[in-house]
């Protein structure tokens, strides 16, 4: 992933704006050259992510703000451990602290869910790969905590990456000339990967030279004779990728199947936000 500085910068300043807006009112009832301590203590265990975000609320308020963390990114967090203490002018912790959090808590959730998921898979051979079903603006914080939990991203938009779907498949006229001319137009060092949704779908693919291929909306009888089907005329050259509504349930059973990397969009479609909290000692 490039560099986070710009994004981290573009994303607290939107934030950070959209919750001032002309002014804080009610840090105002706080005398301007007041200083204080504050430590922030998470609730339930987690994995935490967000530190950047986090401080860069702080900093931009107020450059002269100390932040010391006791714990970083990717770190497991206990319920009821202190993550950091905050020294500084009182106006502006106050103002930072609901946007500074926000952050802190959604990208900790991210980490967290993801982390579950990896563990769940853990001692089998796939990985566990995000989507591009992120939060508006917000796509490369999400997929930095996904990488975080122990996750790996796919494309990050659809500027780095060929992913031929259904739609794709039709409008082409069909999976062999969508192949073809993916090859003509893709840049160099761009991956081109084609979605099938039957075992002869997947025959065509391979028939095709594919080397990427999304497995849609497999059973788990399917998931295993697809693997076999590929192995057998492939070897370990194409990289299979399971999709479709995994849960932490099944998910170690797809994985167990063979497949190469299995998608799960809810790492960072359906984010409950970890439970934070700053508290002034």
């Amino acid at each position: 992933m490039k560099d986070l500085h710009d994004e981290i910068d573009r994303n607290v300043k939107q934030a950070l704006a959209e919750d001032i807006g002309a002014g804080d009112l009610t840090a105002s009832l706080i005398p301007g050259e007041k200083e204080l301590t504050a430590d922030v203590i998470s609730r339930e265990d987690a994995v935490l992510c967000g530190v950047q975000w986090f401080e860069a609320c702080f900093l931009t308020l107020a450059p002269e703000t100390e932040i010391i963390w006791f714990v970083g990114d990717g770190d497991f967090v206990q319920a009821g451990q202190k993550l950091c203490e905050i020294k500084g002018n009182a106006r502006a912790l106050l103002t930072a602290e609901c946007s500074a959090l926000n952050f802190l808590q959604l990208l900790s959730a991210v980490a967290t869910q993801t982390r579950r998921f990896v563990d769940a898979i853990a001692g089998t051979d796939a990985v566990i790969v995000d989507t591009r079903k992120t939060l508006p603006g917000l796509r490369m914080a999400q997929k930095y905590a996904v990488k975080c939990g122990g996750g790996v991203n796919h494309r990050l938009g659809l500027y780095d990456g060929i992913l031929i779907k259904e739609n794709h498949i039709m409008a082409a006229g069909g999976i062999k000339p969508a192949l073809r001319k993916a090859r003509e137009i893709s840049p160099p060092g761009v991956f081109i990967q084609i979605e099938v949704e039957s075992l002869q779908e997947l025959q065509d693919a391979l028939m095709a030279g594919a080397n990427m291929i999304l497995l849609d909306n497999f059973m788990l009888d399917q998931l295993r004779d697809a693997v076999v089907l590929t192995r057998q005329q492939t070897g370990d050259r194409v990289v299979l990728e399971a999709s479709d509504n995994m849960t932490l349930q099944t998910v170690r059973q797809v994985a167990e199947t063979g497949v190469d990397r299995i998608s799960v969009g809810s790492l960072t479609k359906d984010v409950k936000a970890v439970d934070l909290s700053m508290r002034f000692v």
